[in-house]
């Protein structure tokens, strides 16, 4: 008994404990009050994003197991060594826009596994000494915009693994700040931009060598910047931007920069000489950006460029540049990848980009062009042009983005020299239609985007050739078989179209049949009205692949189940802005592998949460913008949203009730669903428990209690009897109780001694009894119509059902009447253990003399006479007292 009640305290002693976690950590709940998990969700990655949420405390309720975090656009203070606690397994970090001005020391101790932290616009003024302690597998650290003036020197001894550092738009005064970084083995990339920086010197770092490949000065007013040792050998990409007046470059050692092969220059005055220093102090360079920099382009800054010999990619922006003569770009014959964006180039003279032999790349996008410049004629090389044209001769041409324009028709531009393009970009232009045949020739074609904001005709056989096509968006007035024919690869289509009869796949052959690999299908309507609001069971008959389906902006309310069963591996499912107000035809359409299923903005109010269950791959479900009814129709899917571990209801704790009009605008989650019913899982679980307890408690009553519950009824019985009968006259000497087996010792014992003899009236049930009358009240009648009841025990006697009852009743009256009324006369030797299965009538044994008939065979006379005197004590008690109530012994 002890080992057991030590196990129950120490069962309740867990309960309790996992109780209190539960409720100090609501993270090891599935829906977020303040978060969502972002899809895709897999058991070892897992997003939480936390944007926009009016926070000023980091959420108690992250879950432990979350890899990726994002608590970016809130209010949030201070971040304190307990917000950050057993979050052992994240990795990636955003806390971005907010107002932290303090960091406890060793906040974030317990992220061990921590990779990337952006603090990036926050209040930060000091970087103490424990302030990253534990980050030791920290990989990027972002803490731009921040109002940092001071830096411990001990601050970053913590990120052994660190390897890019932001600092950007701070308070930085000194070179001296940012030295300790500098030193960490591990930096690769370091960006200073917009601080206070005057000077870059060497000479003020006590630093030997760095291993950091990318550095950013821009925007600090840097007067001077000198290196006078070998400290950056490794050093790759330079951003110097804007960085003051007539700032002095001091570069000892052309060695100094001997890695250096992509620069950044920006905003630059007008003192040309710094600017060609810093060119000719980095000769292995092959990137060149130039911004805002006219008027040191107009002073040759480009040829001097160019005539570096490793320079591969020129890009100027934002430099106002009307126009490109023949002689801007003359030295710049190596250059194999050229931009001009945002210059308001409005003109290129026909012979500007022919030195450029070995040109593949040409960004013209966000310019004044009116026409396709005739200088592009000759660019044989060219892989890649970006206009944002005339085609002819760009036979290696392999990307062309021509989105965002006003082409309305493109003729036979795409019929000729175009055989290795692999991506042609359309989107958003005025085409007027797609004619038979319109892209042939363009048979290394993968993604082709046409996607408009309005449909227009397309053709049959518009696609015909495009038979390595994987990816095609288009717009379309009316969707049909025969479109579709061509591209038997395409493996991703979005269409937006009008959706009429047609368009519903009632014709006979299914609209996509011709598209067996197609894995993605996406179907958006344009806001026009609508005849059909179904699709045909036979839509995705000969689309077996298919694993997403977005169906969103049309008036569809109603779908089969059927719909669904050719294509059982469906994982994600769109059916927002739709017309929906029951999603019952999702239960038995075999969707087993579905996890993403999003049914925003539709008209469900009631949701029956079986439709949920029927979908076991279920992990990340969106139903915003539903009118919800807060009643008792939906107290399951409001129990099913909180209490479930596998889905997660997007921005749960935020839908709102739509009906009825006492709880408009209240939460749905917090309608209280126990006013409704008793949770039926509770009630099967009484009524189980119940019956389990019923059972157990009727087997054990059986087994060990059955025969007091009968004694018991029997003695009921007879008191009942013994009431109604006390009154009346003794019609017999003596009722005698014996078993069927017994009967021939009865008739040929006792009869003719007790009767015969003796002259005793006795009562034989076979005899006696009343005939039609009920064999309990002919048993009562006759043990209180007697003086005596003389039970003949043997062991058929004791298994006889009647017989026990016949003696149970007559030992009630033995007790109620307090007077020797039952004779026990045993025709065989029976051991006690062996009447112990017969309780009353091991106990009559204990307390009562008793005759035994096997121990009186050799003096039967006397066995008979002490019967008589038994029969005859009711007369004269005081001469027969000892032979009844005395110590029990046989005669």
């Amino acid at each position: 008994q002890s080992d057991q009640k030590q196990v129950v305290n120490c069962s309740l002693l867990l309960v309790f404990l996992f109780s209190c976690l539960l409720h100090l950590h609501p993270s090891l709940t599935f829906s977020l009050k303040n978060c969502m998990i972002v899809f895709p969700e897999s058991p070892n990655n897992l997003t939480v994003t936390c944007i926009n949420r009016d926070l000023t405390a980091v959420p108690d309720d992250i879950p432990r197991n979350v890899t990726s975090i994002d608590l970016s656009t809130n209010q949030i203070l201070k971040i304190t060594d307990t917000d950050l606690r057993c979050l052992s397994k994240l990795m990636y970090m955003q806390v971005t826009f907010n107002s932290i001005s303090h960091i406890d020391d060793g906040a974030f101790v317990d992220l061990i596994e921590l990779r990337t932290l952006s603090m990036l616009k926050n209040e930060l003024t000091n970087l103490t000494d424990n302030i990253f302690k534990g980050l030791r597998k920290l990989v990027t650290l972002t803490l731009s915009s921040n109002r940092i003036s001071y830096i411990s020197p001990v601050a970053f001894q913590s990120l052994v693994s660190i390897q890019s550092v932001e600092l950007n738009n701070n308070r930085l005064h000194r070179i001296t700040n940012i030295t300790p970084i500098l030193k960490l083995p591990t930096l690769h990339k370091l960006s200073i931009s917009c601080n206070k920086l005057t000077s870059f010197r060497s000479d003020d770092m006590h630093l030997n060598v760095s291993n950091l490949r990318s550095l950013e000065l821009d925007m600090n007013p840097v007067r001077k910047f000198s290196i006078r040792k070998d400290i950056f050998p490794h050093l790759q990409f330079l951003n110097l931007g804007s960085s003051g007046h007539e700032m002095k470059w001091d570069v000892a050692n052309k060695t100094f920069l001997r890695s250096v092969s992509s620069l950044s220059l920006s905003h630059a005055d007008k003192s040309f000489q710094p600017y060609s220093a810093v060119l000719k102090t980095t000769e292995s360079l092959k990137i060149l950006q130039l911004e805002f920099m006219k008027t040191l382009i107009e002073k040759g800054l480009i040829d001097v460029a160019c005539q570096i010999p490793s320079l591969r990619l020129l890009s100027v922006s934002f430099s106002d540049i009307h126009t490109i003569n023949d002689t801007l770009l003359r030295s710049c014959s190596q250059v194999t990848e050229l931009g001009f964006s945002y210059d308001i180039l409005s003109e290129l003279s026909e012979h500007s980009l022919r030195s450029m032999t070995q040109l593949r790349l040409l960004a013209l996008n966000n310019n004044a062009l009116s026409q396709v410049p005739l200088a592009l004629r000759g660019l044989s090389t060219l892989e890649v042009l970006d206009l944002r044209c005339v085609f002819q001769n760009l036979t290696n041409l392999k990307v062309l983005n021509i989105q965002d324009n006003s082409v309305f028709s493109f003729d036979s531009a795409f019929k000729v020299n175009l055989h290795k393009l692999e991506s042609l970009n359309l989107h958003n232009n005025r085409l007027s239609g797609l004619q038979y045949g319109a892209f042939r020739n363009l048979s290394s074609l993968c993604v082709l985007d046409l996607e408009s904001e309005a449909p227009y005709i397309v053709h049959d056989g518009a696609f015909e050739g495009l038979g390595n096509l994987q990816t095609l968006s288009f717009s379309v007035r009316d969707v049909y078989d025969e479109l579709f024919i061509g591209m038997p690869q395409l493996k991703n289509l979005t269409v937006l179209f009008n959706w009429n009869q047609k368009s519903s796949g009632q014709n006979d052959d299914p609209t996509f049949s011709n598209l067996p690999n197609l894995r993605r299908l996406v179907l958006k309507v344009y806001e026009e009205p609508l005849e059909i609001n179904s699709l045909h069971p036979d839509t995705f008959k000969y689309t077996p692949k298919l694993k997403d389906l977005h169906i969103v902006d049309s008036d569809l309310s109603d779908l089969t189940s059927e719909l669904f069963w050719p294509i059982p591996n469906l994982q994600t499912l769109d059916l927002s802005n739709n017309n929906f107000r029951s999603l019952d035809f999702l239960v038995r359409a075999n969707l087993a592998a579905l996890s993403w299923l999003e049914i925003s903005g539709n008209e469900l109010s009631t949701i029956n949460e079986t439709v949920f269950q029927s979908l076991p791959a279920l992990t990340y479900l969106d139903m915003t913008g539903n009118p919800l009814t807060c009643e008792c129709s939906n107290a399951g899917f409001n129990q099913w949203v909180q209490s479930n571990k596998q889905t997660q209801v997007v921005n749960g704790h935020q839908y709102t009730c739509a009906f009825p009009l006492s709880q408009q605008g209240n939460k749905f989650l917090d309608f209280d669903t126990h006013s409704c019913w008793i949770d039926g899982s509770f009630l099967y679980f009484l009524s189980s428990t119940c019956l389990v307890v019923f059972t157990v408690l009727a087997s054990f009553i059986y087994h060990f209690l059955r025969w007091h519950l009968a004694y018991s009824y029997y003695l009921f019985l007879a008191f009942l009897y013994d009431k109604r009968r006390k009154a009346s006259p003794h019609r017999y000497d003596a009722f005698v109780s014996y078993n069927i087996h017994d009967e021939a010792w009865v008739y040929k014992e006792m009869l003719p001694v007790l009767e015969g003899e003796q002259g005793w009236r006795l009562c034989l049930h076979h005899r006696d009894f009343e005939p039609g009358k009920p064999i309990v009240e002919n048993i009562t009648d006759a043990i209180y119509g007697s003086r005596k009841t003389i039970c003949v025990i043997s062991r058929h006697y004791l298994q006889s059902e009647w017989c026990s009852r016949e003696i149970q009743m007559a030992s009630y009256r033995l007790f109620d009447e307090q007077e020797d009324v039952l004779i026990l006369l045993f025709m065989e030797d029976i051991p006690a253990h062996q009447l112990s299965p017969y309780y009353r009538m091991r106990s009559l044994v204990k307390r009562r003399s008793y005759l035994s008939w096997p121990q009186a065979a050799q003096h039967t006379g006397v066995f008979w006479e002490n019967i008589r005197r038994a029969l005859d004590t009711a007369d004269r008690p005081a001469d027969n007292r000892h032979l009844l109530t005395g110590r029990p012994n046989y005669i």
